[in-house]
């Protein structure tokens, strides 16, 4: 694990259009259940899922976010702190398909740029699409996204969509923890260069070139007491 007994928490914003199979999907996958009748989500929604990805326990907090502009103040609020982002459309929708560049926005305009997928979600009405394969693989491979076709209802790429946002942003993890390590060990290996207080630290070059650094006591400190070890030197 990154962290020995630590479990990851991703937060996951689902956006797209309304009526798109954003709640269903994010129902599907946490509580394995299909509701075919459309209820508009109102604000946001929350569930959350365990998993565990290249032994890594995860925790996913899936945020269903409502595709209506009237929430767009509300909604906005919850894609801060975002990790990952799934855009959805709907394959009977063509409007659902042409507003992901807005949606994508949104989102950055928020998050910047996180683990993010595009969702061509209900392919089980294939014979009702109003979307041809080479304008959704058109589009994916234009904002450079992981392309999914799913079907809640069939529960068709469902779990494939969350693992490999989970899987991007262990990745995206590693990564900023070894920079970080790498960043920690360059500095460590400066020794010698310090921004201290005049007064409390004055820096000598002994006659071998190495530099001597000698510390004197903080009369604040030691209230003019004397120090034993007042006159030590780091060589």
């Amino acid at each position: 694990m990154l962290e020995e007994d630590m479990e990851v928490a991703i937060k996951v914003v689902v956006v797209g259009n309304g009526a798109v199979g954003k709640s269903s999907m994010i129902q599907r996958y946490c509580k394995g259940i299909f509701t075919k009748d459309y209820k508009k989500t109102i604000g946001v929604d929350f569930l959350e899922r365990q998993i565990v990805v290249n032994d890594e326990e995860v925790l996913l907090m899936l945020w269903d976010t409502a595709g209506q502009e009237e929430f767009d103040a509300i909604t906005k609020a919850y894609y801060r702190g975002a990790q990952a982002c799934v855009l959805v459309f709907s394959t009977t929708d063509r409007e659902s398909f042409q507003a992901i560049d807005s949606w994508r926005e949104k989102v950055e305009a928020e998050v910047g740029n996180i683990p993010t997928v595009l969702v061509q979600n209900k392919i089980d009405l294939l014979e009702e699409t109003v979307i041809k394969n080479e304008e959704a693989e058109a589009l994916a491979k234009r904002l450079k996204l992981r392309f999914y076709r799913t079907s809640v209802k069939e529960d068709l790429n469902v779990n494939e969509v969350f693992k490999y946002l989970a899987d991007k942003y262990l990745q995206k993890l590693k990564q900023q923890t070894a920079e970080e390590t790498d960043v920690v060990h360059s500095t460590s290996n400066k020794i010698g260069v310090f921004n201290t207080i005049s007064g409390n630290v004055s820096n000598q070059s002994s006659s071998n070139g190495r530099e001597v650094i000698t510390l004197r006591p903080n009369k604040q400190r030691t209230k003019k007491s004397k120090n034993p070890f007042g006159g030590c030197s780091l060589l």
